[in-house]
């Protein structure tokens, strides 16, 4: 950067002088002979930002203060959005980034970290390629490692670019049906009688914000991690999301007798109820304490009058996981992420795998824990 106010830009042969309000950066963008101004806001501290997010039809929960907010107090991620809106005037479009500056793995511009998906806020595909097409001088200029963007619904044009990475599934459920036809659409084996299982089981369910609440969940956590082989999320993250949303997110644990067997957390905005993390006690799978916990949810999003529940991602490999998704009548969906430059897809290989089922069946939990603590901050 040239100065916190002032940068002059060439780009594609263009060049031009913007002299840009002290609380936010600009940049100049030559596109089809026509200038484009390009403009960084915080959206932690910009009021406009809050507005678009509760305006735009795709914003989801990933856009929210409260998301951003986490992951800037827990892990130190930079909130920042790129939108073509001066700060004098009414924000219309933007697409929000993570600055991740790692020394393990590099710098990196993200959005968003740890998020499921996370669309462009904008109106356009010209927007949209606007911005991304300034966005690569992080890469191009400044010397970052790549730029990743998430959307759901949109992809950008070659122009910008960007390429295809990683692909998942997404699956949400459509709760505007009255309880009975949702019932009616879940698996009879796999979901239906699960349910009335727990409940001839008399399992105990429980929901809020506690930190007994939060402690049962994060066990279960460490449990379901270890299973996968994989560390767990430090658990000043999940604090961290339970001081941001308040009422907004409820952790749901179900016990046989004192026992925690399951648990998920679901986190609330706007007219979407969002899965967004699971654990659970494999030695009582057969009780449907999940089931139980997921139909108390979904049946919350009902009485709530929302429009859908969000199941979250999965690996497209994953097969176990998209099945059980598929088995509450979910829609799927498929997306990708999208990088510049270019880079192949990165999921763990057999010798890592191998790896890491190692360290996983040997290593304690406080073990697993230290690493989650030390690795999460790099890895988003």
């Amino acid at each position: 950067m040239k100065s916190d106010n002032q940068i002059r830009w060439n780009h594609e042969g263009g060049s031009s002088a913007i002299l840009c309000a002290p609380d936010s950066l600009c940049l100049g963008l030559r596109l089809e002979k026509a200038v484009t101004k390009v403009y960084e806001i915080d959206p932690l501290v910009d009021p406009r930002w809050a507005g678009l997010v509760e305006s735009h039809p795709r914003a989801s929960v990933f856009h929210s203060r409260n998301w951003l907010k986490t992951l800037k107090s827990v892990y130190g991620y930079e909130p920042v959005v790129i939108t073509t809106c001066p700060p004098w005037l009414p924000l219309t479009n933007g697409l929000v980034f993570c600055r991740i500056n790692s020394w393990l793995t590099g710098r990196r511009l993200v959005s968003l970290p740890f998020s499921d998906h996370c669309d462009p806020l904008t109106d356009s595909p010209i927007e949209l390629d606007e911005i991304l097409s300034a966005v690569r001088r992080y890469v191009d200029e400044d010397g970052w490692k790549y730029v990743e963007i998430r959307p759901s619904r949109c992809a950008p044009s070659g122009d910008t670019k960007l390429t295809r990475s990683l692909t998942y599934c997404l699956h949400s459920i459509d709760v505007r049906n009255n309880g009975e036809e949702l019932l009616y659409n879940f698996h009879k084996a796999c979901v239906q009688r699960k349910i009335r299982r727990a409940e001839r089981e008399k399992l105990r369910y429980e929901e809020g914000r506690s930190d007994t609440l939060l402690q049962d969940f994060y066990h279960l956590l460490v449990i379901t991690r270890r299973r996968q082989f994989l560390p767990p999320q430090p658990l000043a993250w999940f604090r961290g999301l339970v001081t941001a949303f308040g009422s907004d997110l409820k952790i749901r644990v179900v016990y046989k007798d004192q026992l925690p067997i399951a648990g998920i957390i679901t986190v609330s905005h706007k007219q979407s109820m969002v899965y967004k993390y699971g654990g659970s006690d494999s030695r009582f799978h057969r009780f449907g304490g999940m089931q139980l916990l997921f139909w108390n949810a979904i049946r919350e999003a009902k009485r709530n009058d929302f429009l859908e529940f969000d199941m979250g991602r999965s690996d497209v490999d994953n097969l176990g996981l998209i099945a059980f998704k598929e088995h509450w009548g979910a829609n799927r969906a498929e997306i990708s992420y999208w990088t510049y430059p270019h880079r192949p897809q990165e999921r763990p290989i057999a010798w890592q795998k191998q790896l890491l089922r190692a360290v996983a069946l040997v290593a304690p939990d406080a073990a697993l824990r230290a690493v989650g603590n030390l690795l999460y901050q790099h890895i988003g």
